[in-house]
């Protein structure tokens, strides 16, 4: 995937069409979730990382995963790479 397509405020949803994030940015080959979207307790007031490989397309102002949400967050990793 491509990253050219993709920018801030972006919407990140599921295949499933739920929303999984926000777009911060993408640094080296992954997206940076804004810290809006970490959730809470430990992870809250930190941004949370998506890799492109689970970009599945660009639809306007939508990024559309290849997994459903519930799937594709316990694919988010925090920003040394390690899972959430």
């Amino acid at each position: 995937m491509s990253s050219e397509k993709i920018v801030p405020d972006m919407e990140v949803i599921g295949a499933d069409g739920v929303h999984v994030g926000t777009v911060d940015a993408v640094v080296d080959g992954r997206i940076k979730l804004a810290k809006r979207d970490s959730g809470e307790g430990a992870h809250k007031n930190h941004n949370h990382f998506i890799d492109l490989g689970l970009v599945a397309e660009v639809e306007g102002q939508k990024i559309r995963l290849s997994a459903n949400a519930a799937v594709a967050v316990t694919f988010e990793e925090e920003q040394s790479g390690r899972p959430v």
